[in-house]
């Protein structure tokens, strides 16, 4: 893959237009215009996008076309952090900072059908925090999660039929030890496989940013972002004792770190979100760790 070329990243232009906010919560439409074509994108796509995003009110536009700037609005402020708590939890782990005490934690959910959406909507967050499905309405994860749990069924409305519990005593069919129940209950092979893609990419982003221009920096950050957002949200964030090692999400992990290190080092005096975002939760993390 040649520079300019992004062909494997599946960037929308909603979060192309989101992750080039800047400190003072605008973006340079010429800037946003050279990032996306750079990802292959063309201008009426972003023109049509920025439309809707005013339409929408999450932004509003100052001037035309190249020359215009976007202010974000504030429903917009506050919803484009993402959650750097899980991601901070991530380095932690790979830094050797959080041990797993050999607990499981469990919750079990009887969401009546008369609040159907509630249910789904319970259940989409507990498979998002990591959650593997054991039986009907019965989940676990290998991580404290009891106080997101309790306060998504609160958000939701659901707390009266939420359950949780822990146990160090889990057996899953014939399966007693915690390394083969976490094979059994996650796709470890297809998250690793994308972790693997995820270091390929960071270990070349790494590569073509020294020397390399500020749209191009800008470029590598948003397909960066957006890489490592795809590989990580399948990730149950397991223990390394539950994994086989070396851990191929370690690796790539430190090598998104490196990328974010290397990009700050071209920050403008007014410098997009997202790279305080991501690098205020991987500084410390750059040491090089090899996986197969």
């Amino acid at each position: 893959m040649g520079e300019g070329q992004f062909h494997d990243t599946d960037i929308s232009t909603r979060t192309l237009v989101e992750s080039l906010v800047r400190e003072d919560a605008t973006i340079d439409a010429g800037e946003l215009y050279d990032v996306a074509n750079a990802l292959n994108m063309s201008d009426q796509q972003v023109r049509l996008c920025i439309k809707r995003l005013v339409a929408e009110g999450r932004f509003v536009q100052e001037g035309r076309g190249r020359k215009a700037v976007l202010r974000a609005t504030e429903l917009t402020r506050n919803s484009l952090e993402p959650d750097l708590d899980f991601v901070r939890y991530m380095y932690a782990q790979d830094r050797g900072k959080v041990s797993w005490d050999g607990r499981w934690h469990l919750v079990a959910f009887g969401v009546p059908e008369s609040v159907r959406h509630a249910r789904d909507s319970m259940r989409d967050t507990i498979v998002r925090l990591g959650g593997a499905p054991i039986q009907g309405g019965l989940y676990v994860s290998a991580n404290p999660w009891e106080d997101r749990i309790r306060s998504a069924a609160t958000t939701l409305g659901v707390s009266d039929h939420i359950t949780t519990l822990t146990s160090t005593d889990l057996t899953l069919g014939r399966h007693a030890a915690p390394r083969d129940i976490a094979e059994q209950l996650w796709p470890l092979g297809r998250i690793a496989d994308g972790h693997r893609r995820l270091l390929v990419s960071a270990e070349r982003y790494l590569q073509e940013l020294r020397g390399s221009s500020r749209v191009r920096h800008l470029t590598i950050a948003v397909a960066l972002a957006a890489e490592f957002t795809q590989a990580m949200e399948p990730d149950p964030l397991l223990p390394p004792q539950l994994l086989p090692q070396p851990w191929v999400g370690t690796a790539a992990r430190a090598a998104v770190a490196a990328c974010w290190s290397e990009l700050r080092k071209s920050e403008p005096a007014q410098p997009v979100r997202l790279f305080r975002w991501y690098s205020k939760v991987t500084g410390g993390a750059t040491d090089s760790v090899h996986a197969s």
